[in-house]
């Protein structure tokens, strides 16, 4: 059990990373087809929906940081639960507007004879703030050379 643990906390790692980095195909591949999702008030009946979402609204020109925190983790056979703390940020230069926020993800997973892949994935917010980049004083931004790995 303690490596199906582990091999949970590396599949929410990837899909982490591949979000932010928005390597959307690798993203893909760690959804059932049927999974769902809902963040806040976005609900997606299926990988596709989910997947086609994300690919279109987070563009390059969006810098994302997504980081989960603490989590609380249950396995029962060839089903997983997972409670998460996201901490959140957004970035978006061409609208000098940057949102951080938090929430509390709630994942079901299964296994597949490839690992582990999400069925369901989805957060609620606790809070979540926006403010204007320009209007910080001292307060600058760059953004660094994407990751390759």
């Amino acid at each position: 059990m303690t490596d199906d643990v582990e091999q949970v906390k590396q599949l929410k790692y990837r899909y982490l990373r591949t979000l932010d980095l928005k390597q959307w195909d690798e993203f893909e591949a760690l959804f059932m087809p049927e999974a769902t999702g809902s963040y806040a008030e976005l609900q997606f009946a299926d990988r596709d929906a989910l997947v086609g979402y994300m690919r279109e609204n987070l563009t390059a020109d969006l810098i994302t940081f997504h980081q989960a925190h603490h989590p609380e983790i249950d396995v029962a056979g060839d089903r997983a639960t997972a409670r998460w703390y996201l901490h959140d940020k957004v970035f978006v230069p061409a609208y000098d507007v940057a949102i951080e926020g938090a929430a509390f993800y709630e994942d079901t997973m299964v296994r597949t004879p490839d690992g582990w892949l999400f069925s369901h994935v989805g957060y609620r917010r606790t809070f979540e703030a926006s403010w204007k980049m320009s209007a910080t004083p001292g307060w600058t931004f760059k953004v660094g050379t994407a990751y390759d790995g």
